[in-house]
């Protein structure tokens, strides 16, 4: 099981890394840099990336940085009373499709709790909820989400990227290793600081 992945200093190190998404996902998201792409080097505490769009970034890494590992998981071990984050699109059928799907631990239960725009791809949103029912079909699951003041029904399509959080160390950011950060700019995208690094594992690339 996934879960077992995850020791008591993991947790801890997923818990502030969960922290940190709950507030690229609150009120002044529009002030977060989030960044996605491959290690170019790690020199000290400057982490230079290219992202996905082919460009140079250099991420300054405020102190007391640390990294957290994303593990591969599986949609078929998502039950009732799990707490996910599910970035999804509308669908013409009216429940929206899963992007990616982010199985938390059960001592982040809570973080970041609601439903709300991402940037992942046009018209997605972020959705982190309690599963309160799983219907199964031959296409992938369809999740009853509950949060807060809503539900929302997701479905999960065959081939969803599914991870969870795990251990990872500084040795984990090796060139062209693949990474996820939300940080801070002034305006410069080229230029971000950040106090956290996800780092996909076994190649594995951050679906977020």
């Amino acid at each position: 099981m996934y879960r077992n992945h995850l020791t008591k200093g993991a947790l801890a190190l997923a818990a502030g890394t969960m922290m940190v998404l709950a507030v690229i996902q609150g009120a002044q998201a529009a002030e977060r840099t989030r960044v996605r792409g491959t290690v170019e080097s790690l020199d000290g505490d400057v982490l230079k990336v290219k992202n996905r769009d082919g460009k140079a970034v250099t991420v300054t890494l405020k102190s007391g940085w640390a990294v957290t590992g994303v593990i591969k998981a599986s949609a078929a071990e998502i039950k009732p009373g799990d707490f996910v984050g599910i970035a999804s699109q509308p669908t013409d059928s009216g429940v929206n499709g899963a992007i990616e799907v982010v199985v938390f631990p059960a001592a982040m239960k809570g973080t970041g709790e609601g439903d709300r725009p991402w940037d992942a791809k046009p018209n997605s949103s972020m959705t982190n909820a309690t599963v309160a029912n799983v219907v199964t079909a031959v296409s992938g699951p369809t999740l009853t989400l509950t949060y807060k003041g809503g539900e929302k029904k997701i479905s999960i399509p065959d081939g969803t990227p599914v991870v969870t959080l795990g251990a990872a160390t500084k040795d984990d950011l090796k060139p062209g290793a693949a990474v996820f950060i939300s940080g801070d700019s002034t305006g410069d995208a080229a230029a971000v600081s950040s106090d956290r690094v996800l780092v996909g594992t076994n190649g594995l690339v951050p679906p977020m």
